[in-house]
C-alpha cells in the first residue's frame, strides 16, 4: 500500500461529497492513519459519523485557517496527540456568495482579501506553522487544490480565479523553500465535480456538461479519482515532483476550444 504506517493531515472536509473525502478514502485504502481538521464545533457529530469509517482517525475543529495563533493553536495539540506528520492536504477555500454571481469588476475589497486570505494564505500558513512547530517527518509531501479557472476565464468563477492563481503561485515558492528541507509541495487542478462548494457558482451544470463534451476522455471526475492522485502524490512514488500543477480532469486544460 502506497502509504502504509503514513500520517496524513486532511484539512477541511466537509462531506462525503467533497474531494477532501475523496482523499481520505484513497488515502485510507492505502494504509494512511488520518487526522482531519474541519469547521465549526456544531459540526462535531456529522463530521465524527462522517469519518467514523476510518478507523483510529482523529478530528480537531480548526474555525479559522488563515488565523496564525488559531492554527498554532491547533497544530500544537495536533503533534502533542499524533507526533509528526507525513503529509498534509489544503482542502480549504471560500469567496463570498456575491463576488462569484456577479460580474468580477465589482468585487468588493472586502471580498477580495477574503477569497485570498482563506483558499490561499491559509495555505502558506499552514506550511509555516507546520515547518516552524517541527511537525513534518523527512520527506513530507503537502498537497493543495486548484482548479482550471486560475489561467482561463470561466464564468462565475471570479474572485475564485484569483484566489486559485495566488494559490498555485504560492505552491511554487513553497516547493523552493521546503526542498531544502526534502519535502514537497504540489496541486491538484481538479475537474469540476459537484461539491458543496461548487453550489455557489452560476449555471455550474453547464460546466460539467461542457468538459463531458469536449475533454479527450469526455467525462467528467470523480472524487475518488482526484483521491487517487493525490494518494500518489502523499506516497514516495512521487518523490521526484514537487512544485507542479497536476492536473486530474479528463485532459479538458489541453484543449483549445
Amino acid at each position: 500500500m502506497l502509504l502504509e504506517n503514513k500520517k496524513i493531515l486532511i484539512m477541511g472536509i466537509r462531506n462525503k461529497w467533497s474531494i477532501a473525502y475523496g482523499i481520505a478514502k484513497s488515502a485510507y485504502e492505502n494504509g494512511a492513519k488520518l487526522i482531519f481538521t474541519y469547521m465549526g464545533e456544531e459540526n462535531k457529530e456529522k463530521i465524527e459519523e462522517l469519518t467514523a469509517e476510518f478507523v483510529g482517525s482523529k478530528s480537531y475543529v480548526l474555525d479559522g485557517a488563515s488565523e496564525d495563533e488559531l492554527v498554532r493553536k491547533v497544530f500544537m495539540k495536533i503533534k502533542e496527540e499524533n507526533g509528526k506528520i507525513d503529509g498534509l492536504v489544503h482542502a480549504i477555500a471560500h469567496a463570498n456568495t456575491e463576488d462569484l454571481h456577479h460580474d468580477f469588476i465589482e468585487t468588493s475589497k472586502e471580498g477580495y482579501s477574503h477569497a485570498v486570505d482563506v483558499s490561499s494564505y491559509s495555505f502558506v500558513l499552514s506550511a509555516r506553522m507546520a515547518k516552524e512547530l517541527d511537525m513534518l517527518n523527512e520527506n513530507a509531501s503537502l498537497v493543495t487544490l486548484t482548479y482550471h479557472g486560475s489561467t482561463k476565464v470561466l464564468q462565475g468563477y471570479n474572485i475564485m480565479g484569483v484566489a486559485k492563481a495566488a494559490l498555485e503561485t504560492s505552491v511554487r515558492y513553497l516547493a523552493e523553500n521546503l526542498g531544502k528541507e526534502e519535502m514537497r509541495v504540489n496541486a491538484i487542478s481538479a475537474g469540476p465535480i459537484k461539491t458543496l462548494s461548487a453550489k455557489g457558482i452560476k449555471d455550474f451544470s453547464s460546466i460539467l456538461t461542457v468538459v463531458e463534451e469536449k475533454a479527450p476522455l469526455h467525462r467528467n471526475v470523480t472524487t475518488k479519482q482526484v483521491g487517487d492522485v493525490a494518494t500518489f502524490l502523499l506516497s514516495n512514488m512521487s518523490d521526484a515532483i514537487t512544485g507542479q500543477i497536476i492536473y486530474a480532469d479528463s485532459g479538458y486544460n489541453i484543449m483549445g476550444i
